[in-house]
């Protein structure tokens, strides 16, 4: 076991549910590791390929064990992760706390302990552990605790991913169940009007997260278009405006980054995007400081968010909620620059990656309606 954090910063990797649902195969997960080591995605930082839902039997064995539905996976889960793990990637899979899984699986209720055995014995790296048919007279944090100390003991390294809702101010006590990332919200759509409201639900819970204990604000739905199997999830999708506004929005508010469109037919512009390295720098800062809100003086759904970096540096997303597009002002005595320090910042476009220059008090842009620009800033003399 190893003795290091497991998620020193935000995981990042791909999940099957947002597109598949529950129409995986081992040619899928076969065929999207391919991708995501030929694509430039594994170097990109995106390490985890992630099996959600579906992927068992709806009975357990004789021996209580979880069985590998043979028409998806005929060579066993095993196979699966060995394949994976072949590509230099690390391989993640799915169950719940309750009785069963949200699509009535058998879920990991009173079989912890040995589900992380099994789980170990198959080579996962990764469990997304959901919050479905959990019983009502016992609290999310024991059913939480639990899993976190089977995962701890079962002889391998698993990051835990928590997926549990933002219910019983999950924030407050999640940390101390051993787990890495925990689910705050419901599930996302491929729509702006879901990011924008999980994103405006999570603004003021930035101060709960840090290394090892990551708020995930569900996986991307950035290069849906509308796409997929899902029939909650597949609403209609979002412009490329939107989907980056999205993406960054998750980079700077310390998300994991799990992308959830099909790889293996993104859009060139989905996939400069997705593998941005001034976007993920951010993402993954070693610090994983918590960003900061700013007000603005002339558009009232229009904010900043201010990330400090490890350098000294920092992350300014200028963000635009409003239908209309709208110049955006930073002040820079709002974040603790006064104008008498005898400093300005000097702008790094993280979205077009030019050099802006030295920039004295305050900075004003233009964002289009539900767009978004991001900078680096560093200190500079004037």
């Amino acid at each position: 076991m190893n003795s290091k954090m497991l998620a020193p910063t935000p995981p990042m990797g791909w999940n099957s549910w947002n597109t598949f649902s529950e129409n995986i195969n081992e040619d899928l997960i076969r065929s999207t590791a391919d991708a995501m080591a030929d694509q430039g995605l594994l170097a990109a930082g995106y390490q985890y390929l992630i099996i959600d839902d579906c992927w068992s039997l709806k009975q357990r064995d004789e021996h209580g064990k979880l069985v590998p539905d043979p028409e998806k996976f005929p060579h066993g889960m095993k196979s699966a992760a060995d394949y994976v793990h072949g590509k230099g990637l690390k391989f993640g899979i799915y169950s719940c706390c309750g009785t069963l899984t949200c699509a009535a699986c058998p879920g990991s209720f009173e079989h912890e302990f040995s589900d992380a055995e099994q789980f170990a014995q198959w080579g996962v790296d990764y469990l997304k552990y959901d919050n479905c048919y959990k019983p009502s007279t016992l609290a999310d944090p024991m059913l939480y605790r639990r899993m976190g100390a089977a995962l701890k003991n079962c002889g391998r390294d698993i990051v835990f991913a928590a997926c549990q809702w933002g219910t019983e101010d999950v924030w407050r006590w999640i940390r101390s169940a051993g787990a890495h990332t925990y689910r705050s919200t419901g599930d996302i759509q491929d729509s702006w009007a879901s990011i924008e409201k999980i994103a405006r639900s999570q603004l003021d819970k930035q101060c709960f997260q840090g290394p090892d204990c990551f708020n995930d604000m569900d996986m991307l739905v950035v290069g849906m278009y509308g796409r997929g199997t899902n029939p909650f999830i597949s609403i209609g999708g979002c412009t490329d405006e939107e989907y980056q506004t999205h993406f960054v929005l998750w980079a700077i508010m310390g998300s994991p980054l799990i992308i959830g469109c099909d790889i293996r037919s993104m859009s060139d512009r989905t996939k400069t995007l997705l593998t941005n390295q001034d976007i993920i720098a951010i993402n993954q800062d070693p610090e994983c400081r918590s960003c900061y809100q700013l007000s603005t003086y002339t558009n009232p759904e229009a904010f900043i968010l201010v990330k400090h970096l490890q350098n000294g540096d920092f992350a300014l997303g200028f963000f635009n909620f409003s239908d209309t597009a709208s110049n955006v002002q930073l002040n820079f005595w709002d974040m603790g620059l006064p104008s008498m320090s005898g400093q300005g910042l000097r702008f790094y476009d993280c979205l077009t990656h030019q050099d802006l220059g030295i920039q004295r008090e305050y900075f004003t842009t233009a964002v289009e309606s539900h767009g978004c620009k991001l900078y680096r800033c560093g200190m500079a003399k004037i």
